[in-house]
């Protein structure tokens, strides 16, 4: 996989995602608070789900994320659903972008859309953080950590997001949820899936404790200070739903188990001399912010593993349907049989009685 270090690149608009920009131009001048001179867009390299842009005048900056072109699952790509939780975390004071307007006009763009703030800092897609110290990088880890148990400690209720999915049960809905996908969109053989399946159905985690899942919180979708190491922003709320918070710790936590190779894992790392904590002292320090007295167990990081595994899957389907974010979605994709395969270990371990496979 190549290690583009630069998460925040854009590029020009490519032409699967083009956009009648005279139209997008007339709507958002009336609709924008700071619109001087006329709109320039360019759309970012990085992602895989949801087309963005960058939508710049001559004094503001502005991000527009739309759904995809062409037929999509009737449960993905709900763009509203990110406008309507990113603005109330931003109400809350959660570093999430401001949120300016949401249209469902398809005249538009084409497909439904909506602009928020452009925020400026540091992405990596790359989870060892290249460049940065070992002091920095270990404080860095730190803050994603205690981000993530602060976006767990609202209550549905009082974001005013209380119908924003069904409490509880979160485990056997996501696995129902991306069994079904691949069975829906499989693109290639994966060996370990199915036997991974059959394993979660009997050792599925048992919790109903309920709050805002982010659903795809990796360090690809956290945006930290341009010089300090603390998160100022989290992205990409495509899949946020009502949902356990170990979920969303156990899924980036996934880095600890696949390589640099496995989408910028830090397996066969020297952690230690990096500066980044291991996978007991991220699980500590998350447990400590979020006041858990329990984290993360194998049967916790089978089902990270299992749900990671469909969602690249469905990532290359896109890819090869041409209506992908990024052009290397295809390639991604190609992971998912080792990281199932992955998932089946953790599996193992469990059975074996062992406390970690790490």
């Amino acid at each position: 996989m190549t290690q583009d270090l630069d998460a925040t690149a854009v590029t020009g608009v490519r032409a699967a995602h083009a956009l009648n920009e005279a139209r997008l131009q007339s709507f958002l001048k009336e609709a924008l608070p700071k619109t001087a001179g006329a709109m320039r867009l360019s759309q970012f390299a990085y992602g895989q789900s949801n087309p963005t842009y960058v939508v710049a005048f001559d004094d503001a900056e502005y991000v527009l994320r739309k759904q995809p072109p062409g037929e999509l699952l009737p449960s993905a790509h709900q763009v509203d659903r990110e406008f309507r939780v990113q603005q109330a975390l931003h109400k809350a004071g959660f570093p999430v972008a401001e949120q300016f307007l949401y249209s469902d006009d398809r005249s538009i763009v084409g497909t439904p859309f909506y602009v928020m703030e452009r925020m400026h800092g540091r992405v990596f897609k790359d989870t060892s953080l290249p460049g940065c110290t070992p002091e920095a990088r270990g404080l860095m880890y730190r803050s994603v950590a205690e981000t993530l148990a602060r976006l767990h400690s609202f209550t549905p209720a009082e974001l005013g997001l209380e119908d924003f999915g069904r409490p509880g049960d979160w485990y056997r809905r996501q696995f129902r949820r991306w069994s079904r996908n691949v069975a829906e969109t499989q693109t290639q053989p994966m060996p370990a899936f199915k036997p991974l399946a059959a394993w979660l159905e009997e050792h599925m985690p048992e919790d109903d404790d309920t709050r805002i899942a982010h659903g795809d919180y990796r360090m690809g979708n956290v945006m930290f200070h341009p010089t300090e190491p603390r998160v100022v922003a989290v992205f990409d709320w495509e899949i946020a739903t009502l949902g356990h918070p170990l979920g969303d710790l156990a899924y980036f936590a996934i880095l600890y188990g696949s390589t640099p190779e496995q989408f910028y894992g830090v397996a066969g790392l020297d952690l230690a001399a990096l500066g980044i904590p291991s996978f007991k002292d991220f699980n500590a320090l998350y447990c400590k912010a979020a006041g858990r007295s329990e984290g993360l167990t194998n049967a916790h990081m089978a089902h990270a593993f299992y749900r990671f595994a469909a969602i690249l899957d469905g990532v290359r389907a896109r890819g090869l349907a041409g209506n992908a974010s990024s052009t290397d979605a295809a390639d991604i994709g190609l992971i998912a049989p080792d990281i199932a395969a992955r998932g089946l270990k953790y599996a193992a371990a469990a059975d074996a009685g062992s406390v970690g496979e790490r």
